[in-house]
């Protein structure tokens, strides 16, 4: 028996090839097989699911935790109204059904009302007497077992009654009627850049008020949000959280439950994907167990389904954005204006720093001058918030969309005003005040013209026209993209301890999420602490031990969110390891006095002897002057569209990335491969659908399509360029993680592309005029938004064609 196995989003996969009781494992790409073991586990095959843990060890999540003695499960029960009083829950045959324990709302909270917390506020565990949105958490079913506790909740009666309400706000435009704004500190809203009446002045066309509109994307993580509460003695909690925050969920939890912070604990070992959709939204969950647990004196566990986990998620932020731009004859921008309305939901989450992601990704090209009226909407709907590359993925489109309006209009190669409006080192300076680095580090110039030889562009290009040239109902496109991404490094805790036979123990703030984090600080550990130079230092990686994230073990956590988590958390631990060689440094050049050659083990034995302190924690606070720093990319996508069912074949990918110094080559290609993927499903799949009230239809798979392996590019090539030395990286390295979503784009370009040859080539059909081919391609293009900007009667205009050509021939 043969399986094959994807991870959708990781771009990995493993085949297994069966054959009697030997298993043989092949893997292809970098992968963290975690996800596999867990498919295979639930296949329920024992043989498998053991010879598959001797191979890539047993990497246990939250719900894998066996459950302890008199463990319940929960379920939410939600509103489906987005502004409601609630009167009274009910349930199908009156009373609390068989194996129900509880009915929990927010009469029973003994402190405060809260169920997740960001810097700009607080949003509530449980709605009171009125809901703000449909998908609120209205009450926590607590039963006997998962299955009954989510029975119990799909069958709960909510009594509601909206007489002498004001409608719900559930779009922007009802926002801005209503003036229902978030307030945006003033410094995370970004300044404008240059005189943008004076770049409209000399421009010599203009496009005035072209309207986008963006919808959102789920997270789809392979684990939907879990948590497990077990009461512990003195009047204490321990929550073991798939969560991207342990050290915010942990005050959450204390702040619901009434007690000091020091009688909560909060672990969390990995998760099984987050992309932000851990971190604020996952703080409810474990607060909800914990509040049970506490009120029931019994652990409390919960697997949220993957329809309820939809509702509640929120997702990535939808908009409307309103552009007008000025521009010369030869495609170069003088002036870009903006007006972008951000839906953001009930409550604020992180959504005030939106204006500040998605100017920095915005200002990738150089408009000559830009300005922006940006407003952050309250509505009556499920809180979006942070998702991966947050505010830039939809920067970096309506930056390209606004690119290929110009070339549109201009009738100019998309190529060349993208090249065009590139960056100079003195204008990115201008845009990127402070961050912009010396110039060697502005590595774009450099990219894009070694991305356009290694991928082969311009014979390609001439490829392409005669491919379309020669199709009549297959066309292809190609697209070149660069981006411009900044990251922001924060402040990480660490700790490195080292125990008496040599091994060594590491706790850092930072959560494995899947992203490769605990193998780079492996790796850092071992090599600081391999400078004092001893024998047998050579195989300290397989002595170092990353463990779990524990709030009361390691405080000041903070978020593993914006990419720079690896580095902070590796620079953490070097801090550490230094403090350790230099404690160890006197011991070992007396050992080395007395016996020549000192190996490790027995350097830290008689560390131990000699009572040195081996163990340290550290805050790593990088400093102000280099906390920030720009990421430098581009890809070039080509793709081939069926003008018969609109599907887009994903043909080749080329990318180059600029990674620094890489930490870890293989595990920064996995993040580049895959946050390309997941970018791809925004871009081109993900239609996230909500009814008239502004509650989630989509129910998993069946109704919202993520990237298979059909969605990876049939060819991906990915370079990470080593751009030298940089003072003052980690290690001259930079981040991963987010930025090369955003060269997903280039597959939403490229398709436009194609379907810009097909839309010419149904004008000529008609005998229209061809030079005058705008139209806007939606997010996501999915196959009937293509098919129907090919042409909804392509073949009935090319019968009559064909027909009025034979005719004509024929007189």
């Amino acid at each position: 028996m043969v399986l094959t196995l994807w991870s959708f989003y990781e771009h990995h996969c493993l085949t297994v090839i069966f054959v009697s009781q030997s298993v043989f494992c092949f893997s292809f790409q970098f992968a963290s097989l975690n996800f596999i073991y867990l498919l295979l586990q639930a296949l329920n095959n024992q043989t498998i699911y053991a010879h598959l843990a001797n191979f890539v060890g047993e990497a246990v999540f939250v719900d894998d935790i066996p459950s302890p003695r008199n463990c319940l499960h929960g379920a939410f029960i939600y509103s489906r109204k987005p502004l409601a009083r609630v009167n009274g829950i009910k349930f199908k045959p009156g009373s609390l059904p068989d194996g129900v324990t509880a009915l929990i709302s927010f009469k029973d909270i003994p402190g405060e009302n809260v169920g997740s917390m960001t810097i700009f506020g607080t949003e509530p565990l449980f709605a009171d007497e009125l809901t703000q949105c449909a998908g609120q958490r209205i009450a926590f079913v607590v039963a006997d077992t998962q299955k009954l506790a989510d029975v119990a909740a799909n069958d709960a009666l909510v009594d509601y009654d909206i007489e002498n309400l004001e409608p719900p706000i559930l779009s922007v435009e009802q926002a801005v009627e209503r003036s229902s704004f978030y307030e945006v500190p003033p410094f995370l809203y970004p300044k404008a850049v240059g005189d943008v009446s004076k770049g409209m002045a000399e421009a010599d066309h203009k496009i005035l008020s072209a309207e986008i509109k963006l919808g959102s994307q789920y997270y789809f993580y392979m684990e939907t949000q879990t948590a497990l509460a077990v009461p512990d003695e003195d009047n204490c909690m321990v929550v073991y959280s798939s969560i991207q925050c342990p050290e915010f969920c942990h005050v959450v939890i204390a702040k619901c439950l009434g007690v000091p912070e020091h009688n909560v604990r909060v672990i969390t070992r990995r998760v099984g994907g987050g992309f932000g959709g851990k971190s604020i939204k996952a703080m409810p969950v474990a607060t909800a167990c914990a509040l049970a647990a506490h009120k029931l004196g019994r652990p409390v566990r919960i697997y949220v389904n993957r329809k309820t986990d939809m509702i509640m998620a929120g997702g990535r932020h939808p908009m409307k954005i309103t552009y007008s731009v000025g521009f010369k004859s030869n495609g170069k921008i003088t002036a870009l204006q903006l007006e972008i309305l951000i839906k953001a939901g009930m409550s604020a989450d992180i959504s005030p720093v939106m204006p500040h992601n998605m100017l920095c990704a915005l200002k990738k090209y150089d408009w000559g001058a830009l300005s922006f009226d940006i407003k952050v909407c309250r509505t009556n709907l499920q809180s979006r918030s942070a998702m991966r590359a947050p505010g830039e993925v939809q920067s970096t489109f309506i930056a390209e969309a606004v690119i290929e309006h110009v070339a549109s209009t201009l009738s100019m190669e998309v190529d060349s005003v993208r090249h065009i409006n590139l960056h100079s080192y003195d204008s990115l300076r201008l845009f990127f005040e402070g961050g912009a680095g010396e110039p060697l580090e502005y590595t774009l110039p450099s990219i894009w013209d070694k991305l356009a030889l290694t991928s082969c562009l311009d014979h390609r290009i001439e490829m392409i026209k005669e491919f379309n040239k020669n199709n009549r109902w297959q066309k292809r496109g190609i697209s070149r993209v660069p981006i411009v991404h900044e990251v922001m490094q924060r402040p990480t805790p660490g700790k490195v301890s080292i125990l008496r036979d040599g091994s060594v123990v590491v706790e850092v703030g930072g959560i494995e999420l899947g992203q490769g984090l605990w193998t780079k600080v492996k790796q850092m550990t071992a090599y600081a602490l391999s400078l004092i130079q001893c024998d047998g230092t050579g195989d300290l990686v397989e002595k170092v031990r990353v463990i779990q994230s524990d709030t009361l073990s390691l405080i000041q956590g903070g978020f593993t969110a914006g990419s720079t988590t690896s580095e902070s958390s590796c620079e953490a631990v070097r801090l550490c390891c230094n403090i350790l060689v230099e404690r160890l440094t006197p011991l070992k050049e007396k050992l080395v006095e007395q016996m020549g050659a000192v190996k490790w083990e027995t350097l830290i034995l008689q560390a131990y002897l000699n009572a040195v302190d081996l163990s340290t924690n550290t805050l790593y606070v990088p400093e102000f002057s280099s906390m920030q720093y720009l990421n430098y990319g581009a890809a070039v996508s080509e793709v081939e569209v069926n003008l018969l069912t609109g599907e887009t074949t994903f043909l080749r990918t080329d990318i180059t990335y600029d990674c620094g110094q890489s930490l870890n080559p293989a595990v920064d290609l996995g993040q580049i491969e895959g946050a390309f993927v997941q970018g791809i499903g925004f871009f081109m799949l993900e239609e996230y659908s909500e009814n008239s009230d502004g509650l989630v239809v989509a129910e998993g798979t069946w109704t919202y399509k993520i990237p298979t392996v059909d969605t990876i590019p049939k060819q991906f090539n990915v370079e990470i360029l080593s751009s030298g030395h940089h003072e003052k990286r980690v290690l001259s390295s930079k981040a991963s993680g987010e930025p090369p979503l955003l060269l997903a784009v280039s597959i939403h370009c490229a398709t436009r592309a194609a379907i810009e040859e097909a839309r010419k080539q149904l004008l000529s059909w008609r005998g229209q005029d061809e030079s005058d081919s705008t139209f806007q391609l939606p997010v996501p293009a999915t196959p009937p938004v293509v098919k129907e900007l090919c042409g909804l009667d392509s073949v009935e205009t090319f019968l009559q064609w064909t027909m009025a050509t034979k005719c004509g021939n024929s007189t």
